[in-house]
């Protein structure tokens, strides 16, 4: 249990700062990116629970360090796309405002 605590707050923490690093924040909301990070990371822990991996001293540490991974890469990924879709289609609309007279 605490093993799933300590990965959650360390993968929050990688999307708090894919969030502050993205230049198109202001398109999304903060806890989007650390939303999906952490989502993603505890479903990579389930499965790798599932599987077994924490059952042999030698593969013991992939559940942790893989969740931390794949939930680090899901907030940046997540911030990236979404900050720059949203930035997108906000100066799509901007300019469509500014064209009618």
């Amino acid at each position: 249990m605490v093993a799933l605590i300590v990965i959650a707050l360390i993968t929050a923490a990688l999307g708090a700062i894919a969030w502050a690093v993205d230049k198109h924040r202001v398109t999304f909301g903060a806890l989007l990116p650390a939303g999906a990070a952490v989502s993603a990371s505890l479903i990579v822990w389930i499965i790798t629970m599932a599987v077994g991996l924490d059952n042999d001293p030698a593969t013991a540490w992939i559940p942790w360090i893989l969740s931390i991974v794949v939930g680090g890469a899901a907030a940046w990924a997540t911030a990236g796309l979404v900050g720059r879709s949203r930035a997108h289609q906000q100066l799509v609309r901007s300019n469509a405002i500014l064209a009618m007279h």
